[in-house]
């Protein structure tokens, strides 16, 4: 089976796979093995257990939607994180998460400093007295 996992940064896995199984809250578990039936589903939070061989991965998945059709599992996610265990790709998950705090933290100051600035300039100039 294939399996295809992208988010809005682009295609995160793509490889052969023996079996899946996928864990979300409110769709509980359930395995998809070769020549499994259509599904769609969805995934609030949860993750996808990927088995090949002896190799097993985790991806930590948020709001996403799972489709097997054709031995070809699609999964389209707002967010996915790959780990070797799952503890380890829900690490990943919330170091990520904590990035892009801060990320938006330093934005929103630049933008205030450039906003008060602007304003200062407006003043100054007297471009807002018509």
């Amino acid at each position: 089976m294939q399996i295809i996992i992208v988010t809005p940064d682009g295609e995160l896995y793509n490889e052969e796979v023996d079996q899946v199984v996928v864990s979300s809250k409110t769709n509980g578990d359930y395995g998809i093995l070769k020549d499994h039936m259509p599904i769609i589903s969805t995934i609030d939070t949860g993750y996808i257990k990927l088995e090949r061989a002896e190799l097993v991965y985790y991806v930590v998945i948020i709001n996403g939607v799972v489709q097997n059709h054709n031995n070809v599992i699609s999964v389209i996610a707002q967010d996915a994180f790959i780990g070797n265990t799952k503890e380890q790709a829900f690490a990943n998950l919330n170091e990520i998460r904590e990035a892009r705090v801060e990320e938006n933290k330093k934005r929103n100051l630049e933008l205030a400093k450039a906003e008060r600035e602007l304003k200062k300039q407006i003043k100054q100039t007297g471009a807002g007295n018509v």
